[in-house]
Parts: C-alpha cells; structure tokens; sequence
C-alpha cells in the first residue's frame, strides 16, 4: 500500500515482483492529523500553552544517528539540547515537548528514558504519548527541532517550521522525497545561539513544497480506499454509510510545571510596571548583558528541597478548596512561618489567578483584569505575577512610599506585568473584602 504514485517507481526497481500488487491508499494516519487541524487550540490548552508562549517539539526516531542517537557524529545531541534549553528560554515564553520514538522507549525502557530526562521534565519539558499522543503535539507545535524520522516530514507536510538536529543523509535513498527535505531543511548550528536560531525560524519560515506534496497524493481519502480494498479482497459488499477513520482524542491536561528553581530576572519600568523573566538555569549566560534584579522563586514540592529557605517566592498549584492545603489562605501563612527568608506566598487557584501573602500583610487575589487581551484565555502563569508583585515590593525608588504604602497603592492602580512581548495587567485586592461599614 503506497501514499503516493512515486513510491510506486522505487518499489518496482527495487523489487520488481511486488509492483503488481501494489495499490495506491493513501496515508490514514495523516489524514487524521489533517481531520484535526481546527482543534489545534485545544490541544495546545491540553499541553499547558498559554497565549503568546511558543511550543517547541522535540522529536527523535530511533537508531543511533538520530536525534536522541549521536547525530551521527558522536557526539549526545539531546543532552546538549537540552541543557540550552533549560538556560537559553524563559519559561514563560516558550514551552517544549518530546515525541521519541516507540522504539527508544521498549530499546532503553521507560524508567532508563524517564531517568535521562527527569532534569529537563523538572524543568517544564512534557513527554509525549509515542503511540496515543504524538499527532496532538505535531498539530499543536509552533516549531519543531526533530531528525529524518517520519513526525519531522509530517510536521514539514504541515508547513510547520522544523530545524534539523541530525540529518543522516547516507544511510538514506537518495531519490526518497525524505533526501531532498533533508537537504533542503534548516540546519541546527550547535555554535549559535538557540533562542536566535528558533527566532529566525519562526520569522523567516517559507513552507517547503515537496513534503506537503509526497505524503500523500489523495489527502482526506485513505479510509474509503482502504476499505474499498478490504472488501473486495473478502468479496464482499461495503456498507452503505462512508468510511471514515477515528477522530484523534483530546488528550489530559499536562501544564508542564517547573519545580527546579527558577531565576527570575526583573525590571521595574514605572509605577506599578515590572518586566518577569524565569528561567529554569542559573547561568550567566541566560542573561547576557541584561541589567535589573534576581530573585529565587520555588515550586513547594520540587525535589530541590534546600533550596526552599532560599527562594523569595514560594508558589504552589491547585484548587482552592482542596482539604489538604486548609485553604489557599492557611497555606500561605504556613509557608511563610516555615520559610523565613520567603518574602512572598503564593497559591495558583487556577490559570489565571492567584492567592498571595506578602511577609506580615493579610491574603491578597491577584488576577488578570478582564479588560485586557487575556479575558477569554489565560495571560501568564500566575507565579510570574507573583514574582512581579515581589519586584515591585523590593525595588528602591528614591522618594517612593514605604513597602506598605507601595502595596496599597498597586491595588488601587493594578499591576502591569510584562513577559517578552505581551503586557498583562493584573488586579490586586484583598482575598476577603472589607465588611462594610454601615453609618
């Protein structure tokens, strides 16, 4: 069964005897993907993307010159990747996924892969399903970084950007409409920097035309074509209703949480206006030639526990009515009684709001105004803001009003948070409002 007439050419060269029997079917498993491009949004909430953040895919198939191989050259890619990663991206502008291959996993097994990528998912990165999950990611990408499997010509065939990590040309055929993408795609410079090259893919990106053209030549038709030849090989009549193919499921939620310590760098532009950028990597190199101030901020259950007498800010996820935490007030004033050098608590009740506690003042809701862009969506995570509010407290102003005169009057005008490009202004108000006073 081919997809396109010129497979058809390859296999009677190279085995003269099959071509008879070949018939041309399509690619089902494309035709799915196509199915579900309108719910590309849905699958990007699912993931954890949030307006504005960019979704990278990682993707490897599985011998050793591949992406999770050695590149073919020796050297071990994906560490190298993602260590960048790690110290080149903000994690609130940029959001990475990995698709490996269903033979990385049996080859090394689950915990041995789960155990080489445990820094890196700590740090936010998602594995994806290899069997159930991968073509909800692919459809989801903004950009994929990926080898000469056959997800990184699917996402090409998409006129999704795709950067080449390893490329193996030799052990390829050279007439495969995979050889002439290979040689054609964008290279990754392991020499340059990450940022700048995803950058430059994204702005400068013109869709290849030979993989969109040779994954398949009858797009949308593979399942009346296979099942038109199921039948008359059984000699029986189709059914009366069209054949179809099953829908791709909407997979869990998986946000991605970052629980390695994150380094936020930030900036206070004006009253009430921060800049956040949290990076999951200390380096210096993370922030070359950027001025402002660096704080810790900590996920409470990272697994790196001393740190959390370090961090500035300490913020959790969950539902506000979840026993085990009392409420987002009490956790707040618990983590700051076992955490003194923790200046801010803060609690995520959901995607677009949080409880916060500052040091010695009463539980605060900070939440994105509903005026702004992120009304029907959420804006950033709200630790970020979290972290902003912190800045804004901590920040010396020469003639500014004390901490607690400061709070009080970023209540009453709002935060303005700034993450790469987008502008979230957040309300701050007390988490139970004042009774009223009746005269």
């Amino acid at each position: 069964m081919l997809s396109h007439p010129e497979q058809y050419e390859r296999l009677r060269l190279a085995c003269p005897e099959a071509a008879p029997t070949a018939v041309l079917a399509g690619d089902p498993c494309f035709d799915r993907i196509l199915a579900a491009r309108p719910l590309r949004e849905r699958f990007r909430r699912a993931l954890g993307v949030r307006p504005g953040q960019r979704l990278v895919l990682l993707n490897s198939t599985w011998n050793s010159e591949s992406l999770f191989g050695d590149g073919g050259d020796g050297g071990d890619v994906v560490a190298a990747l993602l260590d960048r990663v790690a110290a080149e991206f903000p994690v609130d502008e940029y959001r990475f996924a990995a698709v490996l291959h269903p033979n990385i996993w049996h080859g090394h097994g689950p915990g041995q892969v789960r155990s080489w990528l445990d820094r890196a998912r700590r740090s936010g990165l998602s594995l994806i399903d290899p069997l159930n999950g991968w073509r909800q990611a692919l459809l989801a990408a903004d950009a994929v970084i990926g080898d000469h499997g056959s997800v990184t010509f699917y996402a090409a065939a998409l006129g999704t950007p795709v950067l080449l990590g390893a490329a193996p040309l030799d052990s390829l055929d050279p007439d495969a409409p995979i050889s002439t993408f290979m040689r054609e795609a964008p290279k990754l410079d392991p020499g340059t920097s990450l940022v700048a090259q995803i950058e430059g893919l994204l702005a400068g990106h013109r869709p290849l035309t030979g993989p969109a053209e040779f994954t398949t030549s009858v797009p949308g038709e593979s399942a009346a074509r296979l099942r038109r030849l199921f039948y008359s090989m059984m000699g029986a009549p189709e059914p009366d209703h069209p054949a179809s193919l099953k829908p791709l499921p909407l997979p869990d939620h998986e946000p991605g949480t970052v629980t390695v310590p994150l380094h936020v760098r930030t900036c206070v532009l004006g009253p009430g206006e921060v800049t956040v950028c949290r990076r999951a990597d200390p380096r210096p190199a993370a922030d070359p030639g950027r001025g402002g101030e660096l704080h810790i901020a900590l996920h409470e259950e990272t697994r790196d526990v001393d740190h959390l007498d370090l961090a500035d800010v300490v913020f959790r996820d969950g539902t506000p009515d979840d026993p085990r935490f009392g409420s987002p007030a009490v956790w707040t004033a618990e983590v700051l009684r076992r955490h003194r050098n923790c200046s801010v608590a803060a609690y995520a009740t959901g995607p677009s709001a949080c409880v916060v506690r500052v040091r010695g003042e009463e539980p605060l809701l900070l939440s994105v105004d509903p005026g702004t862009d992120a009304a029907d969506a959420p804006g950033a995570d709200p630790a970020a803001y979290a972290s902003a509010l912190y800045a804004w407290l901590a920040s010396y102003v020469p003639d500014a009003p004390v901490p607690a005169e400061r709070l009080a009057r970023v209540m009453d005008a709002g935060l303005r948070v700034r993450t790469g490009d987008r502008l979230h202004r957040v309300r701050i108000a007390p988490l139970t409002p004042p009774a009223r006073q009746d005269r």
